[in-house]
């Protein structure tokens, strides 16, 4: 086998590998005319040393490296091994273009097997094939090199006193005379303001013959033409001066002989109905003067039939020719665009599970406006805006990379404008852009070439920021990022189409194709075979972009992603039947974008859960819990877990503070689980712990489920599953865990722990049992929280130093009970109960009371903990204390835990009081970032959407809708 690629590529010479385009293949043949090139020089001699070369597979990649280490030019080396190949890689202009096709000298095409991958761009690669524009410019730079060869033959001659042919200045002059009429002949045709000037194909012939082109003269032209050329190669010489001598270097008489071979491509001239002749002005906006410009004169000679290119192959003898896609759909059109029967058709469905897709159509946006990209629409800034703000919410959601496809530059520019913008009525507030930076670090791809891998790399490294919680790239149908890129796993968890990708209507190109389809379909004879409308194709081209971009997210077959269609006509039935045929049973559209957010959320915390329920988790840990942090698991992507991320905070600082403190140290064989110590259970082998797979607070949850998988155990208790992400600290469920356990095993575990002071605790349930809850309640009445006095102004000179006990639950306990089970928030002692009047601790057992029928136990448990950490790290707990009291049903907890702080640490509070509630304030309205859609606050719950939705039944006045 072998791989075929361009110089571009392979090309490893220090001066060549700098140039591009015609430059580099000029200054190439320069040099191996000359035998200068030591690269090209060492290939027939490593070939020779090596004749097992090809036997095994190698890429591009290996030649160049080949080159480098040993000498040999990889282009050159793979052109030597084609010959003798037997599978053959190349890129596909090697085949379509006839010049091409010939240099593969070494290809017997009879019972040859043709394989196209990424087919769904050979229709469009074999009309540009067939295709040719000659522009002002172009042909002013073919007059100027003309003349530089009359001049070059001159000199040639009277230096060499040669009478050679083919360095005829007369010849040349000949040719610069030619140029200049063709140029004057396309500058006097008169032209349509808007429609330029189009004429049939075959118009070519008469246009060329007024200037003495035709078929009789044609391959004098050409071989005149290929002198020169010739001639300017010579003078050609890398490292002197002439180098540099015509800009770019390149030899534009060789495109205006490939564009003369295209129309004199044959005997006759039938193939001339499949195209049309186009004369036309581009123009600028003059921003100066604010007028138009024009920008020089385009002859354009455009085929509208890619079947020509493919009936070459027939022609050739070619055995068979294979498609291979993800976005051929209709193949019925693809076929007859490409004029081959395709005898054998196959369309697959995906490799992956209905469970592992979500495709919805989003017909509205938060504000309730509908999404339509159409040109009556687009323009407006109320669809920039809303369409902005469907990216942030689904940027909020989708976890990881996030892909955004525009239907064009234009578009994706003018949207990220009006997104930066600041907002009229309130200035203060941020703005779309930087919203969406808040969820999604942003990478836009550029319209050059040069600068996407730039941009590529820039998504991977944001992409990978630990820090963040993940990237987005904007990009654009039928550009760089949709076309072969592969966003696996994280790097595309979800594509955004914010629209259809039609061209442009008014565009003269498409204009004439859909003219040209339409012509041939009156032609055809009534139901003798199928035939394209010009509006079917124009349909067909928009949705295979599409096809192509969504494409970019599922890769694999354990891969799952999203795929979110923001434009309410993909709702309509024609534009469905578009789509790949396997997206089309999980398609569904949502009028309401409440609904269609609630239901993505729904699909990543699922994901999540799956996924994780998946991993066995063995029992045998060494250490012992240092952490209740270890045991919580977060999920960046499905949830906001935020009270779980401030609690690590708060308990990391609370270890560090406890590890100073001799008398809060816990002995080898105790953890603590929310501030409760226990014993590890003696009935069990080595260090084996009931129900817990925590471990060593400096390592991860994923590196102490690894470590466990690896050790051997000598017995392991039937430990199920760890608990989907949906069951964490915040979701919707409540509760906070590692392990779910079965009923036999919680009997088991309880009876070996005889009449000790354990609590075997099913996190994993929804509802905690009535043995669990026992425990909890038998623990709580006797633990206490300490909190700082806080008195009106006009008491504080009396009371500042004074704290108060609140018991837990309400109820009285001893002195002595207290002092020995209390921590003190004053560093290096036990607190003193002074002071304290009746009905400040009545109301404070009041709060308490409040506050436990409102969390779930395990949350409870935390609100005590975290309150021990109040004086080591105030911002950390007023965080978490905000989160937790976030819901709407809570917001009560959240004002009156702000009666207990002490007045150092108001103002900080009162920070993160007024943000919550106002954050709360906007969901009470019923928006979604902008969305004006009801929602009950159980709808908000279960989706995730609430930072940490309650268990408790709703207060009464309660919206329902």
């Amino acid at each position: 086998m072998v791989v075929l690629g361009s110089r571009e590529q392979m090309c490893i010479h220090h001066e060549v590998k700098q140039l591009r385009g015609y430059s580099q293949n000029q200054a190439c043949r320069a040099l191996c005319k000359t035998r200068s090139c030591h690269h090209q020089n060492r290939v027939s001699g490593y070939l020779q040393s090596h004749p097992d070369m090809g036997e095994e597979p190698f890429d591009i990649e290996d030649l160049v490296n080949i080159g480098r280490i040993k000498g040999p030019c990889p282009y050159y080396m793979s052109r030597e091994l084609h010959n003798s190949a037997e599978i053959l890689f190349a890129p596909y202009n090697y085949l379509i273009e006839q010049e091409n096709r010939k240099s593969l000298t070494g290809i017997n095409w009879e019972n040859t097997v043709l394989i196209f991958d990424e087919a769904h761009n050979l229709e469009g690669i074999c009309a540009d094939a067939a295709s040719f524009d000659l522009s002002s410019s172009l042909l002013s730079a073919c007059i100027a090199e003309a003349k530089e060869c009359v001049d070059l033959a001159s000199v040639f001659r009277t230096t060499n006193n040669s009478a050679d042919a083919s360095v005829d200045p007369e010849n040349f002059a000949i040719l610069k005379a030619l140029l200049l009429e063709l140029d004057k002949r396309i500058n006097d045709v008169p032209l349509s303001s808007d429609m330029g000037f189009t004429k049939p194909g075959a118009h070519i012939f008469e246009f060329l013959a007024d200037i003495k082109i035709n078929s009789d003269t044609i391959n004098m032209l050409l071989d005149t033409i290929d002198n020169a050329t010739n001639l300017l190669e010579d003078e050609t010489n890398i490292g002197s001066v002439k180098l540099n001598k015509r800009p770019g270097n390149a030899s534009r008489l060789q495109v205006l002989r490939d564009a003369l071979r295209v129309v004199f491509r044959g005997k006759d001239k039938s193939h001339a109905a499949c195209y049309r002749l186009h004369i036309h002005e581009p123009y600028v906006i003059d921003a100066d003067k604010g007028s138009r410009k024009g920008k020089g004169r385009t002859l354009s000679w455009w085929c509208f039939n890619p079947g020509l290119a493919m009936e070459e192959f027939s022609q050739l003898g070619v055995r068979s020719v294979i498609l291979t896609s993800g976005t051929l759909s209709p193949l019925s059109s693809f076929a007859l665009e490409l004029k081959l029967p395709f005898s054998i058709r196959l369309e697959n469905p995906h490799v992956i599970g209905p469970d592992q897709i979500w495709v919805g159509v989003v017909c509205t946006g938060p504000s309730g406006r509908p999404l339509n990209s159409s040109y009556r629409t687009r323009d407006s800034l109320e669809y920039k805006l809303d369409l902005g703000n469907t990216i942030v919410n689904f940027a909020r959601i989708v976890p990881d990379g996030l892909l955004v496809f525009f239907p064009s530059y234009y578009l994706l520019n003018q949207c990220i404008e009006a997104w930066q913008m600041p907002n009229a009525g309130a200035p203060q507030s941020s703005t779309v852009w930087e919203r969406i930076c808040k969820h999604k670090q942003p990478v836009i791809e550029p319209k050059e070439s040069a600068l996407f891998n730039h941009a590529n790399e820039d998504f991977v490294t944001k992409l990978n920021d630990a820090t963040s919680s993940g990237a987005v790239f904007f990009a654009v149908c039928r550009g760089k990022v949709s076309e072969g890129l592969d966003f696996a796993d994280k790097a595309g968890r979800a594509v955004i189409i914010t629209g259809i990708p039609f061209a442009m209507k008014t565009d003269p190109k498409v204009r004439l194709k859909r003219d040209y389809l339409d012509e041939q379909a009156r032609l055809q004879v009534s139901g003798k075979n199928q035939v394209l409308t010009g509006e079917e194709w124009y349909v067909q081209q928009a949705s295979r972009a599409v096809n192509q971009a969504v494409g970019r997210v599922i890769r694999h077959k354990d891969d799952y992603g999203a795929i979110i269609l923001c434009d309410e006509r993909f709702a309509q039935r024609n534009a469905q039947n578009q789509l790949s045929l396997w997206l089309r049973p999980h398609l569904k559209c949502y009028s309401r974008f409440g609904d269609a957010t609630f239901s993505l959320t729904r699909f990543f915390k699922d994901k999540v859960s799956n996924s994780l329920s998946t991993t066995k988790v063995g029992t045998k840990i060494s250490g012992a819990v240092r952490n209740a942090s270890d045991c919580i698991i977060l999920d960046k992507g499905a949830a906001a877990l935020h009270f779980g991320k401030s609690l690590q905070s708060v308990y990391k600082n609370i270890q560090d503070h406890r590890a100073k403190t001799s008398d809060l140290e816990l002995k080898t064989n105790e953890f603590q689980i929310f501030g409760q110590k226990y014993t590890k259970p003696t009935g069990l082998h080595g260090d084996s712990l009931t129900g817990t797979a925590c471990h060593d607070s400096q390592r991860s949850l994923s590196a102490i489920l690894s470590s466990a998988r690896e050790k051997s155990v000598n017995r392991q208790l039937p430990l199920t599953e760890i608990v989907p992400a949906n069951r964490a600290v915040g979701s919707a469920l409540g509760s906070v865990g590692l392990v779910k356990h079965s009923d036999s095993v919680k009997r088991t575990v309880m009876a070996s722990l005889g009449d000790s002071d354990y609590g075997v605790i099913d996190l994993a349930s929804q509802s905690p049992s009535k043995q669990e809850d026992a425990y909890f309640q038998r623990k709580a009445d006797n633990c206490t929280m300490n909190i700082e006095d806080f008195h009106e102004e006009k008491d504080s000179k009396n009371q500042k130093n004074q704290s108060f006990k609140i018991p837990t639950c309400g109820k009285s306990t001893s002195s002595k009970q207290t002092e020995s089970q209390g921590h003190s928030f004053r560093a290096g002692g036990r607190l003193e109960v002074t002071g304290v009047s009746n009905d400040k601790h009545k109301n404070a057992a009041e709060f308490l009371e409040q506050v436990k029928a409102r969390l779930s136990a395990p949350e409870y448990k935390g609100f005590v903990e975290c309150m021990k950490g109040l004086k080591q790290d105030p911002k950390s707990v007023f965080e978490a204390i905000a989160n937790l009291f976030s819901a709407p049903e809570r917001i009560f907890l959240l004002r009156r835990f702000g009666e207990f702080i002490p007045s150092q640490y108001r103002e900080l509070y009162h920070k993160f009081f007024t943000a919550k509630v106002s954050a709360v304030d906007k969901l009470s309205e019923r928006h979604f970032d902008g969305d004006n859609t009801s929602y009950t606050h159980t709808e908000l719950r279960d989706s995730g959407l609430l930072s940490f939705p309650s268990r408790s039944r709703k207060r009464p006045g309660s919206s329902i809708s």
